[in-house]
């Protein structure tokens, strides 16, 4: 074991060992991964770090790269996802693409095959760099043992600044087998960016003459404390708060001053006032995309309709899609107690901010829909009775919408969703809450497509002991497919229907109870089971096809669509 220190002395070592000793002085806590032959040298180094750093072993690489994405977005730092080369890599590269459009911070290693076989297309043998250039910040190749150190330092850097994203290592057999004697890297320092005094004080102008101002907020780089300064910086100048999609626990919905999500199942009044009455749009964080302004056509592009502050830790950001009146680089936390900095404005705006919130609070009551079970009620029954740290995470589907709209998140990181719109990340993402916070109570719902993308996971949730409570909301098929079939080829279906296992006897095969939920009324004592069991809980949530949305059947969006054919 290295000490403490980590002594630098002339102590020869092999390249897996050097490696591992570098996650170590970074700070790595986890690494997750499916173990493979191309990076043996790796899997040897971190078993003396034992101690330090948990290896949690997955069932497949897409599960461990969401795992990580998962642990990225809950602590603020990378996790390692490491895989084996070639079907590995590939297998990985749908949490890569994650935490790349959910600017996640994250370092995937991947064994590659000798630098002596290469260009020879060797056994699994892929150009890394060609293969995740578009879906990460850097993506390179350790060719040379001594400069193991340097790699691993910098992947850490460029994953943690600017606009945090995942950083892809290929590790070549022969680098992570060679000895060499090497001097070990320094823990990372991961300087942030700062608002100007002049960026202050025009803004303070743009504020004093602002009626109808509003504050989004989103994006990388959050933490509670920033959650907690919007709250001040909220209350000192009267401003609604609004959160981009699925990042709806980086605001307290409970406050006053909390107006809801910009996004899926966003209010349509919040859409409306924010496209035609906002006098003052300030944004933290949030690279403001295609989910968020619906389809880029809530706010006008290039030039937004309304005084446009845009405030992100990544510079190239800023005027990517929107010119800003005013643009700054900084981090949410400096920019935020900047603005605590800035001297209070005497304006009323008793007839702006109040309305958004008692607008909130009335969307969330939960509507009529057909068939037996309501998930309006269940998620809202949810939302009411668990605790109010409780990490909750979805994929992509319908079904997420009724989680959106119906659970008031009361406290920072308690949403896990991609961004990206990616089907099974529920699964994962809520096994590595759980490993990371076992004191919390961790929710997974999915669809049942997306269920079963990687309910393979749940292996790795009983092997570490992740008691998760999953709800797998089950209406035999790809619900927003067949929606947008409907839509746009109504009665023509086709590819979207499902056949599925019996969810509770699947999940009774890991070790983990469950039972079957067909009526609304039986929900709240199934949960009260969920909550006590520690071996985890699947509540199998059979609800009507019909019951497509909270505001639409199926049978609406067939009619929809037909009566837009004939118009």
């Amino acid at each position: 074991m290295p000490n403490s220190t980590f002594d630098t002395a002339a102590v020869p070592r092999h390249g897996g060992r050097i490696l591992a000793d570098q996650l170590a002085i970074l700070g790595i806590e986890k690494v997750f991964c499916v173990p493979g032959e191309s990076y043996l040298g790796l899997l040897d180094g971190l078993y003396d770090h034992a101690d330090q750093i948990d290896v949690i072993t997955c069932r497949h690489e897409g599960g461990a790269a969401n795992m990580a994405d998962a642990y990225g977005k809950l602590t603020g730092k990378p996790a390692i996802c490491a895989v084996t080369r070639g079907p590995g890599a590939t297998n990985a590269s749908n949490g890569v693409h994650t935490a790349f459009q959910d600017s996640t911070p994250m370092i995937v290693l991947i064994g590659q095959v000798a630098t002596t076989m290469m260009d020879r297309e060797a056994f699994q043998e892929i150009d890394y760099r060609r293969m995740f250039g578009e879906m990460a910040k850097w993506v390179a190749q350790i060719d040379d043992i001594s400069r193991i150190p340097e790699y691993i330092s910098r992947a850490w850097h460029v994953a943690t600044s600017g606009r945090p994203g995942p950083v892809v290592l290929a590790l070549p057999e022969d680098t992570l087998s060679a000895v060499a004697t090497v001097i070990d890297a320094r823990p990372a320092n991961v300087g942030f960016g700062a608002p100007a005094p002049q960026d202050m004080a025009q803004l303070a102008e743009m504020l004093t003459t602002a009626r109808k101002p509003m504050l989004v907020v989103g994006g990388p780089g959050w933490s509670a404390t920033a959650a907690d300064l919007t709250r001040q910086v909220a209350e000192k100048f009267d401003l609604p708060v609004a959160t981009t999609f699925r990042c709806q626990d980086y605001f307290d919905n409970g406050h006053p001053n909390y107006a809801g999500v910009i996004g899926i199942a966003a209010l349509p009044s919040l859409l409306q006032n924010v496209r035609e009455e906002a006098d003052l749009l300030i944004t933290i964080g949030s690279r403001f995309g295609e989910m968020t302004t619906q389809g880029y056509e809530l706010i006008d592009s290039p030039v937004p309709q309304m005084p446009f502050v845009h405030v992100h830790p990544g510079p190239e950001q800023l005027g990517h899609v929107y010119a800003p009146d005013l643009s700054i680089v900084s981090s949410a936390e400096n920019f935020l107690r900047a603005m605590l900095g800035m001297a209070a404005l005497d304006v009323d705006r008793s007839d702006w901010t109040p309305k958004f919130h008692e607008r909130y609070q009335a969307y969330r009551i939960p509507t009529e829909v057909p068939g037996d079970l309501n998930m309006g009620h269940v998620i809202r029954h949810v939302s009411d009775t668990l605790p109010s740290d409780t990490v909750f995470t979805n994929g992509a589907g319908n079904y997420a919408v009724w989680l959106h709209r119906f659970h008031a998140h009361r406290a920072y990181r308690t949403q896990l969703a991609p961004t990206s719109g990616s089907m099974g990340y529920s699964v994962p993402a809520a096994v590595a809450a759980k490993i990371e916070n076992p004191d919390r109570t961790v929710v997974s719902v999915a669809g049942d497509g997306c269920f079963l993308m990687t309910a393979q996971e749940m292996a790795t949730a009983k092997k570490y002991g992740a008691g998760v409570i999953y709800l797998v909301v089950n209406n035999g098929m790809y619900g927003t497919i067949r929606m947008h079939q409907e839509r746009h080829h109504p009665g023509r279906v086709i590819s979207t229907d499902l056949v599925n296992p019996e969810f509770v006897t699947y999940a009774n095969s890991f070790g983990i109870p469950g039972e079957v939920v067909t009526r609304t009324e039986d929900f709240p004592t199934a949960l009260q089971r969920a909550q006590a069991s520690d071996a985890g809980y699947l509540i199998e949530l059979r609800v009507d096809p019909e019951a497509l949305t909270p505001a639409q059947s199926l049978s609406d969006v067939r009619a929809q669509g037909v009566a837009a054919q004939k118009g």
